[in-house]
């Protein structure tokens, strides 16, 4: 998800100035079947008939495909999702398990008193939710495929925090265990009304955005994936922080809606849609996906090229536009090829033949800047004239389809594996195609509430907090390593850890043990400190002291010291009265370190890393001291500077 930034350029140019102190700043960046045929028994005619799907005789199965869903779903008048689910889901363990467990999403949004909705305090980035805006999803009957019916079975549960009035994870207590490797068939009939649009899924107006819409089944984790010692569920709540994590499967879906509709959905369609009596029926069909989900309007306006490059075999763009952006197709476009192309050539081929971009309306800019597989949506139509925002939020979507679609690292438990990285990759594809620099002194300097990457998502003490670091911080953890190891080092670690761990969902010990891997060398420092723990770099100049000598020389004394985390190369550049410099390169071990130098001027200036090339380090202004400063104007100039930026970065949100 892309979270978008508030900041003036103004305050932008007013920081810099003062983390700069006059210096020129470095911008740097620098087929086996599907399910088995068990799963698959005739389905009862008050189901969904399974829509005939393509051919996966000779397809690449690329995933583990634990879960299939066949679902038949119809948009109804009062924005009423009507739905019939067949899922089919394979034990990937080994333990028998006597409960199934599903994500019921929708209904985070049905009263103030759900743990999402008290959370956000009913906003989520810009958006707050409209008056009355309420919605929910209604399980109205669940059996087994042989018509055992399970509703007095079912049971909500709220292992996060214990708020019985969360309603959005739910247990289903079976007849019999499910043995490791068998396969469990279960219909349901459900109903979703659709809340107005403030976070992710909804309505305005006529436009609707069906994201985590259907019961999911949740995700039962094998021993030993993402480090666990014992086979399990994984479960949580949908929680105001986090996103999604799911298994791989198979989708097949048939979408009805009002005649005047076009829908965009997550895969390809198998036929062209259907009108008939004043409805349309549109069928999609996905594999090795992990979730589904689709947009529907009377208003889109729509065009599709196919794209192929050397590592994309080819692939079909889609866009569905606002009207009002109906001109920029150009720029979609091109954002969305240049994407796919480097991304596949950094990361690994895009495996989908489709990719469809929704551009919402402006009073739907809450669906917009968020990832489903191979379907993106931009943020809301509000200017026919943007800025960068709209190619910049564009390539950290498709970045997505890598991070959280391909690898599909567990979002609830380690955000900043697919956060961090999208931003990583963002902001190099922007650097490459558009020339856009990250300012990176001022975005580490935002960093004030530095926390481990490890951490749940929704355990950050705030939304800006957790923005910091899973998004933020995560990126300069990537940023510093690729200092250490240079741009060409750090792609193919990247790399390496994309192409083993497709379709695998890896933990960051995982990511860790890649890139021990690749570098031959131990990086457990590195981790402990700025991923597991929650340190940034800080090295500040303490003193500078000038003693005149016999013979008419000065000794200049420059102690600096080191506050924050380990950096193996800090540059000191000490300044003489005379203009000449001498440079330094500390290897930071000591926690304090005193220079001597002996010359014919005095020192007047210290500055560490004076071309802020560290970019973990989040307090600049320590980094330079004038000699000839009184100490108490010292003081009061360091204080006033320093309460001054830390005002300005705090006003900065992302």
């Amino acid at each position: 998800m892309k979270l978008q930034r508030r900041k003036t350029f103004l305050c932008l140019l007013l920081v810099l100035s003062i983390l700069s102190g006059g210096a020129a700043v470095s911008a740097r960046q620098s087929p086996a079947a599907a399910a088995p045929e068990q799963a698959k028994p005739p389905a009862p005619s008050s189901m969904p008939q399974a829509p005939a799907v393509p051919s996966q005789s000779k397809a690449e199965v690329l995933s583990n495909r634990v879960v299939e869903y066949h679902i038949d779903v119809s948009l109804e008048e009062g924005r009423i999702l009507q739905g019939k689910e067949t899922i089919t889901w394979k034990h990937p363990g080994r333990k028998p398990v006597n409960e199934l467990y599903f994500h019921m999403y929708p209904n985070a949004f049905a009263s103030p008193e759900t743990t999402f909705m008290k959370e956000t305090g009913g906003k989520l980035r810009n958006d707050t939710m409209p008056a009355n805006g309420y919605g929910s999803i209604t399980l109205k009957d669940l059996k087994t495929e042989d018509g055992l019916p399970l509703m007095h079975r079912i049971q909500y549960v709220q292992p996060d925090d214990g708020n019985t009035a969360d309603q959005t994870l739910m247990k289903v207590r079976l007849p019999r265990p499910v043995k490791g490797g068998e396969s469990i068939t279960l219909y349901m009939t459900f109903e979703v009304k659709l809340p107005k649009i403030f976070a992710r899924m909804g309505y305005a107006d006529d436009f609707v955005m069906a994201g985590q819409w259907f019961p999911k089944i949740s995700v039962y984790e094998p021993a030993g994936r993402r480090d666990r010692a014992e086979e399990g569920w994984n479960l949580h709540q949908y929680h105001g922080n986090s996103e999604f994590y799911a298994d791989f499967g198979i989708y097949s879906v048939r979408i009805q809606v009002p005649d005047s509709y076009t829908v965009a959905a997550t895969g390809f369609p198998i036929r062209a849609p259907v009108s008939q009596g004043g409805r349309k029926m549109y069928q999609f069909y996905a594999d090795d996906v992990h979730d589904f989900a689709w947009a529907a309007s009377p208003d889109f306006v729509t065009y599709e090229e196919p794209f192929s490059t050397a590592q994309v075999p080819g692939v079909k763009i889609k866009l569905y536009l606002d009207s009002s952006h109906k001109e920029l197709k150009a720029r979609y476009m091109y954002a969305a090829k240049a994407a796919l192309d480097s991304f596949s050539k950094w990361y690994g081929p895009y495996p989908y033949s489709t990719l469809s971009i929704v551009v919402p309306p402006q009073n739907a800019n809450g669906a917009g800047g968020m990832e489903y597989p191979t379907l993106v949506t931009a943020f809301g139509a509000d200017d026919a004239a943007p800025g960068y925002n709209l190619e910049r939020t564009v390539v950290h979507e498709i970045a997505h389809q890598y991070f959280y679609g391909i690898v599909a690292s567990n979002e609830f438990e380690e955000p900043w594996l697919d956060e961090g990285f999208a931003s990583y990759a963002e902001d190099k594809l922007m650097e490459q195609e558009y020339g856009l620099i990250p300012n990176i002194p001022l975005q580490s300097g935002q960093v004030y509430a530095p926390q481990s990457l490890t951490r749940e998502a929704w355990k950050y003490s705030s939304p800006d907090h957790y923005a910091q670091n899973a998004y933020l911080r995560g990126k300069l953890v990537l940023l510093g390593m690729e200092q250490q190891l240079g741009s060409t080092k750090m792609d193919a670690l990247l790399r390496s850890y994309v192409r083993k761990y497709r379709f695998k969902h890896p933990s960051t010990r995982d990511f860790q043990r890649v890139v021990e891997t690749v570098t031959g060398r131990s990086w457990s420092p590195y981790f402990n400190q700025y991923v597991y723990g929650s340190q940034m770099a800080d090295f500040a100049v303490d003193s500078i002291q000038l003693r005149k000598l016999e013979n008419g020389m000065y000794e200049s004394a420059v102690t600096v010291s080191k506050k924050g985390g380990d950096v193996p190369a800090i540059p000191i550049q000490v300044a003489f009265k005379d203009k000449s410099s001498i440079q330094k390169t500390w290897d930071g071990k000591q926690q304090k370190v005193t220079y001597r130098f002996q010359s014919k001027s005095p020192a007047v200036s210290v500055a560490i890393d004076p071309l802020h090339t560290i970019p973990l380090e989040n307090n600049h202004l320590n980094n330079t001291l004038l000699a000839e400063l009184p100490e108490k104007t010292e003081t009061r100039w360091l204080l006033g500077m320093t309460r001054l930026a830390e005002a300005l970065i705090r006003s900065l949100s992302w």
